[in-house]
């Protein structure tokens, strides 16, 4: 992954005629406020990375705001590491996902708005769920579906963009974008805009506007409730925003190989940090979040994997 400059909208509620009134804005010098650090090892997709503790994240500038406001993540690029030490820093899995609440994976439900890994170009959006979900024929998207069961072991119901830009180089070439998810009581949908794409609805907003989804067209995923019963088996959900490396998707031999040559551990796990993690980073602008018109905030606890 490269620099990764993305704007995210999360939108989410019950039924509306498309009105949602502002929650909650993750902006500039106060973006880290309201984010827990992990603080300890990968343990939902076992990349070998340790997440670093608020303190020490900030300490060592791997999360900070830069000069124009923008919240920036980064991974360690300045860290050298020796032939015969067995930690891997290989290839780069960054994600912006949802996390049900309260029950253990995947009860509560996941969604992934944005995920990608090594040097691929195309976002993929997926939900996780237990038995009972599945998309449906004809959704109504621009992506292409790959899978449809969402209680599928570890891969869920994916559907992969079929925009240009949306992940990778090309994102960060076209001068990143916007996503957008809307969790309702009719289905999830979630849309991906370039960045000479994006909407005036979008582009004209302030953190205080109310956000209208019927400017937002056709989405790039949809799993609508008719056959998903997102009430039943989706709960309220946490942000999660990080990346890993390698990993059981990543870091597979056979899936490393096709974006990279060699393999993930020998090109990348040796030697500095620098410049093979340079542009591995996410650069933020806002990250905004909305309630139905007429909806009451629902409130959280902290999930569980296993």
């Amino acid at each position: 992954m490269h620099l990764l400059r993305a704007l995210a909208v999360l939108v989410s509620g019950s039924p509306s005629l498309g009105i949602y009134l502002p929650l909650r804005e993750y902006a500039g010098n106060t973006f880290f406020d309201q984010w827990d650090y992990w603080g300890n090892i990968d343990d939902t997709t076992w990349g070998n990375v340790t997440y670093l503790d608020r303190i020490d994240a900030l300490a060592q500038r791997l999360t900070y705001v830069d000069a124009n406001g923008h919240a920036i993540i980064r991974v360690d690029n300045t860290t050298d590491i020796a032939n015969a030490t067995l930690v891997n820093r290989p290839s780069v899995w960054p994600s912006f996902w949802t996390l049900g609440a309260g029950k253990m994976w995947p009860y509560a439900g996941e969604i992934d708005i944005i995920e990608g890994i090594n040097l691929s170009n195309t976002n993929q959006m997926a939900m996780h769920s237990a038995i009972g979900c599945v998309q449906a024929e004809n959704p109504g998207q621009t992506g292409m579906t790959t899978t449809s069961n969402c209680s599928l072991p570890d891969v869920g119901c994916v559907v992969v963009e079929t925009k240009p830009n949306s992940f990778g180089a090309d994102f960060n070439n076209a001068g990143g974008g916007v996503f957008a998810t809307q969790i309702d009581v009719s289905g999830v949908y979630i849309w991906f805009w370039s960045r000479p794409d994006i909407p005036a609805s979008i582009t004209n907003a302030a953190s205080t506007s109310n956000m209208d989804t019927t400017t937002f067209g056709t989405p790039s995923a949809s799993w609508p409730s008719t056959t998903c019963d997102i009430t039943e088996l989706f709960g309220p959900q946490q942000l999660v925003l990080l990346t890993t490396l390698c990993g059981t998707w990543a870091g597979i031999p056979s899936i490393y190989s096709q974006t990279c040559p060699d393999n993930c551990i020998t090109s990348n796990i040796i030697g500095t940090g620098s410049p093979t993690y340079d542009n591995a980073y996410w650069d933020i602008a806002y990250i905004r979040t909305y309630l139905a018109e007429g909806s009451e905030p629902l409130s959280s606890s902290s999930s569980e994997w296993y």
